[in-house]
């Protein structure tokens, strides 16, 4: 039986002042009071009753930024200031470390990290810590060469991404990580580390509106055998998200993730087919005036018998945070489970969440995705509850 004095899930967040970071905060601060504002929004509500109170999650975590947290919900524009100010005061008590210094080489970021994480745990006894990447989208990197941790510490000194040092100081600090950016994380090295710790990797790219309705439809299409020509998808938003993806540097691998998975879903490559090459395109625009209401545009063509062409058009409005925020309180549940099931190293059986499907054998279609999310459930239930 799983330890039944369990609190909840502690998220440690790095990039806790970003726009999901604050809704977080946000959240986490009116579960207390108002659990109906947030709890029916979330898949696990239900589920693991071992960890407790599903509204009682603990939220600490790391930013560059010197603004309060307060301040930072204000910045990011998320939500209006009447829904979070009557939590103001709880919002101010969240523990926010600063981000390790840049310009440190990567064994000291890593130092430090774990220092904080021990330190943070020690401020929320009895629950259970898991690592949120939120950080934001940065270059691609080539780090598949080293092999294990201490061939990464020997091979690089100052990280390509911050994000490198805070999974791998929650590796080494026995807390799994969830990887909701869009940053490469599974690299041999840190795999390497959750494998040999016992410790769950989990994903790259939360898989929060455009990606997601896309995976339902690509499954619906493929399920009816109706062939796909090609498939345009447009993103505007306005938040700090879309503008750092102004940077080709940093939009490659986003929108790499967000392309590789209509393929997957597929078997093929819309276009190929008839044009001989790929007709499948992803924009992602800044346009200030949207914030954080990103709106989503999608054009799919396709065909039936005969070969006769029809055509499809989806336009979602939605609400970048608030779309991603219930999904990261999911994730840190459902990677508090795993660990204390034993899984270790990437967790296919997650690929629901992610853009990015990592592991072995993972699902890509969205009713594929359900089933290996059912089947985890069972199996984890199987070894942490009695007569399951």
């Amino acid at each position: 039986m799983a330890d039944e004095l369990n609190k909840g899930v502690l998220m440690l967040v790095a990039g806790v002042k970003g726009a999901i970071g604050s809704t977080l905060a946000a959240a986490v601060a009116v579960m207390r009071d108002n659990p109906d504002l947030v709890r029916p929004y979330l898949m696990t509500a239900e589920k693991f009753p071992y960890l407790g109170d599903p509204a009682g999650f603990g939220l600490a975590g790391w930013d560059v930024s010197e603004m309060s947290m307060t301040e930072a919900l204000a910045h990011q524009g998320v939500l209006e200031k009447a829904v979070w100010a009557p939590y103001a005061e709880r919002i101010e008590q969240v523990p926010v470390k600063p981000a390790p210094a840049a310009a440190m080489d990567l064994k000291s970021q890593v130092a430090k990290l774990k220092a904080d994480i021990q330190a943070l745990e020690g401020e929320f006894p009895g629950m259970t810590p898991v690592l949120v990447n939120l950080l934001p989208a940065g270059g691609c990197h080539d780090l598949d060469r080293f092999p294990t941790s201490d061939a990464l510490y020997e091979g690089v000194r100052v990280p390509p991404l911050a994000d490198l040092a805070y999974a791998l100081a929650a590796l080494e600090a026995g807390v799994p990580v969830i990887n909701f950016s869009p940053n490469v994380l599974e690299i041999p090295a840190l795999v390497d580390a959750a494998e040999k710790g016992g410790i769950p990797l989990a994903g790259r790219d939360g898989k929060t509106g455009q990606t997601y309705f896309k995976v339902v439809l690509a499954s619906a299409l493929r399920a009816r055998g109706l062939f796909v020509n090609g498939w345009y998808s447009l993103n505007i938003l306005g938040n700090a998200d879309g503008e750092n993806l102004m940077d080709p540097s940093h939009a490659a691998c986003k929108l790499e993730n967000k392309t590789d998975v209509l393929e997957g879903v597929l078997g093929y490559s819309p276009g190929m087919k008839n044009f001989g090459k790929s007709a499948h395109k992803v924009h992602i625009d800044y346009y200030p005036p949207r914030g954080d209401a990103k709106e989503a545009w999608d054009v799919i063509d396709f065909e039936s018998v005969f070969g006769l062409p029809m055509s499809l058009r989806l336009n979602l409005q939605g609400r970048d945070s608030i779309l991603a925020a219930p999904l990261v309180m999911d994730l840190a549940r459902w990677a508090s489970v795993a660990k204390m099931a034993g899984c270790a190293g990437l967790v296919p059986e997650l690929s629901f969440y992610f853009k990015k499907a990592l592991g072995e054998a993972a699902a890509v279609s969205f009713e594929a995705q359900l089933a290996a999310l059912e089947k985890f459930e069972n199996f984890c239930n199987s070894r942490l509850m009695e007569d399951v």
